[in-house]
């Protein structure tokens, strides 16, 4: 028997018992009607979508939210797609500021005190309910710097760790899904197309790969259309 963490939204909280899974839903405790703050942090333009975009969708659907979109690398062409691929994806929340920095891609450790000091910034922002990032052990030395570096600034929030599937592999074993549905996995994999021209080059990046991963992680979480994105929550106080 195994056991999982999801987020429901539901204005409730129970356990579900079978023969397979042992499930928590967790209902935040501000109310649907009141504006969640949500704070994400990408170390690319593409990475918030990719690891937390479905998650945003269906938060938006089901509860007003105020989202702040922070970028740390950016070129020029990469910053119109981000701005873009944000306004579809954000386009049912109640607010949203999209913050893009300028740092150099792939060199983030090498900027370390500078990147601090921005992190600094962020926390004369509204007091965020949640923060998406990436997991702090990725693989990619910039995606390592924004996790370690939300953790070093945000000591009291709930901060959920996005994965990103990528060349140098790492996936590891999330704890902490969130179901969603297949229209959901749709407009997700279709935005992030149409906003990313610059990337569909790349073998890794097409809707196989989004679909597939939010496909496996449903399955572990027993999703009831079969897809999910799986997060690693280090630190959760029920």
């Amino acid at each position: 028997m195994g056991a999982a963490i999801v987020p429901g939204w539901y204005g409730r909280r129970h356990i579900k018992l079978d023969s397979r899974l042992i499930m928590l839903e967790l209902a935040f405790n501000s109310g649907r009607n009141k504006t969640l703050e949500i704070l994400c942090i990408g170390a690319h333009c593409d990475d918030i979508e990719i690891g937390c975009g479905a998650a945003l969708m269906r938060l938006a659907d089901e509860r007003p939210i105020s989202i702040t979109w922070v970028i740390l690398t950016s070129t020029p062409r990469r910053v119109a797609e981000a701005r873009k691929s944000a306004r579809l994806i954000l386009r049912h929340a109640r607010r949203s500021n999209v913050q893009i920095a300028s740092f150099r891609d792939g060199f983030l450790p090498a900027q370390w005190a500078a990147v601090k000091e921005y992190f600094e910034t962020l926390k004369l922002l509204p007091r965020p309910g949640i923060i998406f990032t990436h997991v702090l052990d990725d693989l990619h030395q910039d995606h390592r710097v924004a996790s370690e570096l939300t953790w070093n600034t945000f000591r009291d929030h709930l901060i959920l760790e996005f994965e990103i599937p990528k060349f140098d592999g790492g996936l590891t074993q999330p704890n902490f899904y969130v179901p969603v549905s297949r229209r959901i996995v749709d407009r997700k994999c279709r935005q992030l197309h149409q906003a990313y021209v610059s990337q569909r080059g790349k073998a890794w990046f097409d809707s196989e790969t989004f679909r597939g991963l939010m496909r496996l992680r449903g399955l572990e979480c027993n999703a009831p259309d079969g897809y999910a994105e799986a997060f690693h929550a280090r630190k959760v106080r029920l």
